[in-house]
């Protein structure tokens, strides 16, 4: 896999979600999420990462998203500056494998999302968990790994085989709609500021 590979996939991707948003209002959400919540299995499909800053009188300074095994990142929307991304990975060459991504450099003050995107493909049918450590700039930190009913959920999201047809449940359209949503509210946080360039 070359992670320096060209941006140009990603930009139909992501117009279209900045697109949608300039139709729909944003969504907002109380706990770090991954977008969309359903998605398609062996597709390259436009994702996000979205971690709202809680904490009164803090930014946030700094993101860990540990990757699930299976979940394979391609490449990236570079997040708006001075965010940049640093990997760390397995393997090499067009075995490389992503594990951790880490946001470092900006501040995310109170009330607002720390949001970057990324273009990746999840291998099967099933849900993948993601663990996101997120760091304030008093250093203390929130790690968003617990179950559904915790305080600090860990984002999921469920790859199925299609969707459409018989096969699809209505809890599934629904975390559909849910998920698109999400990735609308990231293409708000998008025009604010951010823009396509690939990863240095």
């Amino acid at each position: 896999m070359n992670l320096k590979r060209s941006m140009a996939r990603a930009a139909p991707a992501a117009a279209l979600v900045i697109a949608a948003g300039l139709l729909l209002p944003g969504v907002a959400f109380g706990h770090a999420r991954v977008s969309p919540a359903v998605s398609v299995a062996n597709k390259l499909q436009l994702y996000s990462l979205a971690v709202p800053t809680e904490k009164s009188g803090l930014s946030t300074t700094k993101l860990v998203m540990t990757v699930p095994g299976g979940f394979g990142i391609d490449s990236f929307v570079a997040p708006a500056a001075p965010w940049h991304v640093q990997l760390a990975q397995t393997g090499s060459g067009d075995n490389a494998v992503i594990t951790k991504v880490t946001l470092t450099g900006g501040h995310t003050p109170t009330g607002e999302d720390t949001l970057f995107q990324f273009l990746a493909q999840p291998a099967a049918a099933k849900t993948y968990t993601f663990q996101v450590q997120q760091t304030y700039s008093d250093g203390s930190i929130v790690n968003w790994a617990g179950p559904e009913s915790s305080e600090a959920p860990a984002p999921t999201i469920q790859a199925v085989d299609s969707i459409g047809g018989g096969g699809v449940s209505v809890l599934t359209i629904v975390a559909l709609v849910v998920g698109v949503l999400g990735l609308l509210a990231g293409g708000f946080a998008l025009l604010g500021g951010s823009r396509e360039r690939s990863l240095a």
